[in-house]
């Protein structure tokens, strides 16, 4: 039985067992989840279907290891099996593969062949030891749980440095004060470490940021651009990117889509996994191809009620990460502003814009919010048309300006750490705005 205590429980000098006991498989491949991919197997699903063909077709697949250890498991076929064992102890060298074939084909490793795999995983992860990358903690961490029992010491050690030290000393602090900790890149590697933490040590991670974790169904959702990109297996939503340089990355846009599948396989009650369930049960977008049906078939749940995306709200606006996204309507023709990572963004008729906001530009209205730009923030004049709230974009991050609006009293608004910031404006008639950073202004509004 495994055997944990929840991080933010421990005293200092407290010493926890952290060894697995528990039988293999012991990653993301719990009951419940292997049951239900095998009835998917007996059902002849569409997402069996699709990973079986290619599978039995021997098609290349891009994860050998991740993929043959996956259908070894739901199909029990051997020679799948035996394939990602020779991949993991020849070529392999993807430490996240390797402990996934170490954990699901331990039943058919001979002593020697999980002797052999167990020293090559450890070394991997001693090597990379000073790597604090979300992802590549994600891979040492999945291996320190498939190595224990089988490695003295080593498991723990890592366990104990992931989970008490990184997670709870360091990550966890960083996203609930709103440092960049977990860019969308990382965001499927971060589910894996929550479920695989979850699953082994009874803990849920979240607890240490929870209003990160509360919004990131909705960051995921509306920081995609609006168009679909259509591909050769099935169309992708593609997220929105700080240089979207060429053509779309697919392979990041397969592991967000990825990411929120496996959103929704961890906390499926939740109002923003419920969204995102509608959003993900869209056949069109269904990852068809070798990179992403072992994904796609690992963790979507077809028979998981959700609700339509389009009752989800337009606009985001996330304070803690200065984070702006708002799109004016659930469209693919919507058109779509994006303020994240210092850049400014509106994607409209197929096309990406890069905005500088320090040029003087007209508002930007997209019923859902209007936008006014910080080169003009200082005095202009708006007419706000509908209900949707007003956003100035491009101000000095974390300050507080005074804002003088026609026939009102003057009040304080705050910006975020992106230079974002809402105003209270009135709707239907022409006012004039006056803005001013506090601190220059010498006082502060009552």
């Amino acid at each position: 039985m495994a055997v944990a205590l929840a991080a933010a429980a421990l005293a200092p000098g407290d010493e926890v067992d952290l060894r697995i006991n528990t039988p293999h498989p012991r990653l993301f491949l719990g009951q419940r989840r292997l049951r239900l991919l095998r009835r998917e197997r007996e059902r002849q699903s569409l997402r069996w279907n699709q990973f079986q063909l290619l599978m039995a077709g021997k098609a290349p697949m891009p994860e050998p290891g991740f993929a043959n250890a996956l259908y070894y498991q739901v199909s029990g076929n051997t020679e799948a099996g035996r394939q990602a064992v020779t991949w993991a102890l020849g070529a392999g060298t993807d430490l996240r593969q390797l402990a996934l074939v170490f954990d699901w084909c331990q039943d058919i490793l001979t002593e020697q062949q999980s002797h052999s795999l167990a020293a090559k995983i450890a070394s991997m992860m001693q090597r990379s030891a000073k790597d604090s990358s979300v992802p590549m903690v994600r891979s040492r961490l999945l291996a320190a749980l498939a190595l224990s029992g089988h490695v003295p010491d080593t498991p723990e050690r890592e366990l104990e440095r992931v989970v008490n030290k990184w997670w709870t000393g360091q990550f966890a602090p960083a996203l609930a004060a709103g440092r960049e900790a977990a860019p969308r890149d990382a965001v499927y590697a971060l589910m894996e470490i929550l479920h695989a933490v979850r699953d082994n040590l009874q803990q849920d991670l979240r607890e240490g940021a929870p209003h990160f974790f509360e919004n990131l169904p909705m960051v995921q959702l509306l920081s995609y651009y609006p168009a679909r990109y259509p591909a050769g297996e099935n169309e992708y939503r593609i997220p929105a990117s700080a240089k979207p340089e060429g053509d779309p990355d697919l392979k990041r846009a397969a592991l967000s889509r990825a990411a929120e599948l496996s959103m929704v396989a961890y906390d499926s009650n939740a109002a923003g996994s419920q969204l995102l369930q509608g959003w993900l049960m869209n056949d069109d977008f269904l990852l068809r191809g070798t990179f992403g049906i072992p994904y796609e078939f690992l963790w979507a749940n077809p028979y998981q009620p959700g609700l339509s995306f389009h009752l989800a709200p337009l606009l985001l606006h996330d304070e803690t990460f200065g984070r702006l996204f708002v799109r004016s309507s659930w469209l693919d023709s919507a058109v779509w502003l994006g303020a994240f990572e210092d850049v400014l963004q509106v994607f409209e008729e197929g096309r990406i814009t890069v905005l500088d906001v320090h040029q003087d530009s007209e508002p930007l209205n997209l019923k859902t919010a209007t936008i006014v730009f910080g080169a003009q923030a200082a005095k202009f004049r708006i007419k706000v048309e509908g209900e949707g709230p007003v956003f100035v974009v491009g101000v000095k991050p974390r300050r507080t300006f005074l804002v003088e609006v026609d026939d009102e009293e003057m009040c304080e608004a705050q910006s975020d750490p992106g230079g974002n910031m809402m105003l209270d404006l009135p709707h239907g008639v022409e006012v004039g705005v006056r803005m001013r950073e506090a601190a220059a202004a010498g006082f502060r509004a009552n």
